[in-house]
């Protein structure tokens, strides 16, 4: 079987001209980009980012106002979340309770980065190749440049988020769902050694 072609990086503009990609997260969206191929964004300026199994990701949409973006990758869900809640995951999974669980939970915060999904089609300039496995928005930022407002955070506790999706109920859906989906996991491999 013939082995598949590289993945085109998201940065492949012409030489000195900078990528449609790039483009469209720092020029329409007000983004920060980490320079250099492939195109990546930075965490913990506008939003932190919660990377979890697509399917407790997919439990945990309802918990997501319209405006709240998240992409997806393979079998991960990338869920855009307010600047700082990187910080605030441990503690707010200890209050839950579930703290003490080894969960496939992961927040990208202050100093991190994430590959920059393609941006959806109807984007201005995306001339880019989406067929080799690269991260894609299942729910696109708006361009407007004001995504904070949508984004999931803890001052929506006790009503005073002033519209913003509740953190709480995200992270706990999303724990609830990865604990399942690692119970499903051990009972599938306690049955294949019986």
């Amino acid at each position: 079987m013939p082995l598949p072609l590289p993945r085109r990086p998201l940065d492949a503009g012409a030489p000195g001209q900078q990528s449609p990609v790039r483009q469209w997260y720092e020029n329409e969206l007000g983004w920060s980009t980490v320079p250099g191929p492939p195109v990546e964004l930075l965490t913990g300026l506008r939003f932190d980012v919660l990377d979890v199994p697509a399917e407790a990701g997919y439990a945990a949409l309802r918990h997501l106002g319209p405006g709240s973006p998240v992409a997806v990758r393979a079998d991960r869900m990338r869920l855009l979340v307010a600047a700082g809640s990187a910080d605030e995951l441990p503690g707010l999974l200890d209050w839950l309770e579930w703290g003490c669980l080894s969960l496939d939970l992961r927040a990208i915060g202050a100093g991190g980065r994430i590959e920059a999904p393609l941006p959806p089609r109807g984007a201005r300039n995306p001339a880019v190749d989406s067929s080799q496995g690269a991260a894609v928005w299942l729910r696109p930022p708006g361009t407007d440049c004001e995504v904070e407002p949508a984004l999931p955070t803890l001052s929506a506790l006790g009503g005073g988020g002033g519209g913003a999706p509740d953190l709480v109920r995200l992270v706990n859906t999303m724990a609830t769902q990865c604990h399942r989906i690692r119970l499903r996991q051990a009972a599938a491999q306690a049955l294949a050694f019986s």
